[in-house]
């Protein structure tokens, strides 16, 4: 396979200081496009850009939470102003709540609906124009295996995943004819940060990788390529759908 480039691209990558999405940010400015990362840490922020920068990749970053209903034009001037205008768009940011529905405050629930859902919409209503504009654009939203299934305790994790689901479903039939793709992106289980002290414990880390079929976590520089791939122009006949990288998790 040739290797795909992104030269000429601006993506904006949310919740990139760490995790799946310092992994896709990393990956995409490897690949040539220019790259904003929008997060909430100042200081994880420019320690992934510093670290681009020495690989010779073009980043910058923007402190903002996606909550704010201004995140998306504040992107959008931001990214003009230091690259011009993004025609990638990757909507990571996201929140977990490991709640009984007696337990969750309205308060939590409406948190988790803001970054969740809220966050894409802003994000994509700011950028969708200059993607029109250029006659071309990219843009992956991270849905997550619990948009397909679900666990206990899951109520408000799942409503909004799923949300997003249906939300790029609609989105790319409303830009395919601009020549935008949407499509979204369901990790299954992934060695980050977040699953740390699960794959630190022997026995919880055996016990887990017993019920994937391929045996293993995942890498988070897998989603990086499948990032890269969504974004090219070798994608360009993949719209309105949902990749699962899971390991297996969900052909059971």
């Amino acid at each position: 396979m040739r290797e795909t480039s992104l030269d000429g691209h601006i993506a904006a990558v949310t919740g990139a200081s760490k995790g799946l999405g310092r992994e896709m940010a990393e990956a995409l400015a490897a690949a040539g496009a220019k790259v904003l990362l929008i997060a909430r840490d100042e200081l994880l922020l420019s320690e992934v850009v510093r670290g681009i920068r020495a690989r010779g990749g073009v980043a910058e970053y923007m402190t903002a939470d996606v909550t704010d209903e201004t995140v998306g034009d504040e992107a959008d001037q931001f990214a003009r102003e230091t690259f011009g205008p993004c025609d990638i768009l990757v909507n990571n940011a996201g929140i977990n709540n490991r709640k009984t529905i007696e337990e969750m405050s309205f308060e939590e629930w409406n948190e988790i609906i803001a970054v969740n859902l809220t966050g894409p919409f802003a994000m994509s209503r700011a950028l969708v124009p200059g993607m029109k504009k250029a006659g071309w654009g990219r843009i992956i939203n991270m849905t997550s295996i619990m948009s397909h299934v679900s666990l206990p305790s899951r109520t408000g994790y799942s409503t909004t995943k799923a949300g997003l689901l249906g939300f790029t479903r609609a989105l790319a039939l409303e830009l395919a004819p601009h020549n935008i793709t949407v499509n979204g992106i369901s990790p299954g289980p992934f060695a980050t940060e977040m699953n740390r002290p699960l794959i630190e414990d022997p026995e919880k880390n055996s016990q887990f990788l017993a019920s994937i079929p391929l045996g293993r976590w995942g890498r988070p520089k897998e989603i990086g390529t499948l990032a890269v791939y969504l974004c090219s122009d070798d994608s360009g006949y993949l719209t309105g759908t949902d990749i699962v990288i899971d390991g297996g998790w969900l052909a059971r």
